[in-house]
């Protein structure tokens, strides 16, 4: 049985394409995901990803447009990727 939290094949699949630069995002509180262009339909894990901290937006925050999603260090540590450097420090809305 799977836990709550816990990523699925399909998800770490997700953050596997995020971390190859092929996935963008919509700039909501509930951002959608398109990867290689296509939109995902499997828009829980997209949510969840972004909740759980794993995938962040870049680049401006225009709603509903389109921007490059990236990781996070929690997402690249869950990769097993070495953590970036630094976080960006978010601005003040």
């Amino acid at each position: 049985m799977n836990q709550p939290d816990a990523v699925t094949h399909r998800g770490m699949a997700m953050l596997r394409a995020v971390a190859a630069g092929r996935v963008e995002a919509t700039c909501s509180c509930e951002p959608d995901l398109r990867v290689d262009g296509l939109l995902c339909s499997d828009q829980a894990t997209s949510h969840q990803l972004v909740r759980a901290g794993y995938i962040r937006l870049s680049g401006g925050r225009r709603p509903w447009t389109w921007v490059p999603a990236e990781l996070t260090a929690a997402g690249r540590l869950l990769l097993g990727m070495p953590a970036a450097a630094a976080e960006p420090v978010a601005e003040a809305a």
